[in-house]
C-alpha cells in the first residue's frame, strides 16, 4: 500500500522545468552574423541554434520578424509546433539586430533576423497561417 501510494504521488506531482537548454555565448552587437542547424524551438519565436550537439555552442534565438502569442496562450503550442515544422532540423543565417528596447540582448536571449534558404522566418511563419500576438 505504500508504494502504492508513492507511485500515485510521483504520477500526479507537477513536472520538473527543465532548464534552458541553450547556453552559448550570445552576439553582443546588432550586424554580428551566426548561423546553426535549429536544435531547440522553445516557443513560437524563440529557438536554438548551434552546429555543435553540445549546448554548450547553443545560440538562444528571440526572432526580431514574427512575434508569436505567448507559449502560455491558447494558441501558444500549436504556434511553437508551426515553427517547429519550419525550421526544426535545419539551418538558419541569422544576423543579431536591436529590439524595441534598443538592446541586441533581452531575457538572455539575442533578437535576431533569421533565415532559411534566403527567407525570413517570420515571413515563413505568416504564409504558414501564423498570427502575431505577442506583446
Amino acid at each position: 500500500m505504500k508504494w502504492l501510494l508513492i507511485a500515485a504521488g510521483l504520477l500526479l506531482a507537477p513536472a520538473v522545468a527543465r532548464a534552458d537548454p541553450c547556453e552559448g555565448r550570445l552576439p553582443a552587437r546588432a550586424g554580428e552574423a551566426f548561423a546553426g542547424m535549429v536544435r531547440h524551438v522553445g516557443d513560437g519565436d524563440s529557438l536554438c541554434v548551434g552546429d555543435a550537439a553540445d549546448r554548450a555552442a547553443w545560440i538562444e534565438v528571440r526572432l526580431s520578424d514574427f512575434d508569436a502569442p505567448e507559449l502560455h496562450s491558447s494558441t501558444g503550442r500549436a504556434d511553437r509546433d508551426r515553427l517547429i515544422r519550419i525550421v526544426g532540423g535545419r539551418r538558419l543565417e541569422c544576423v543579431a539586430v536591436r529590439g524595441r528596447s534598443g538592446r541586441v540582448i533581452v531575457h538572455d536571449r539575442v533578437i535576431a533576423s533569421c533565415r532559411l534558404n534566403g527567407r525570413r522566418v517570420g515571413d515563413l511563419l505568416r504564409a504558414a497561417g501564423g498570427r502575431e500576438g505577442g506583446r
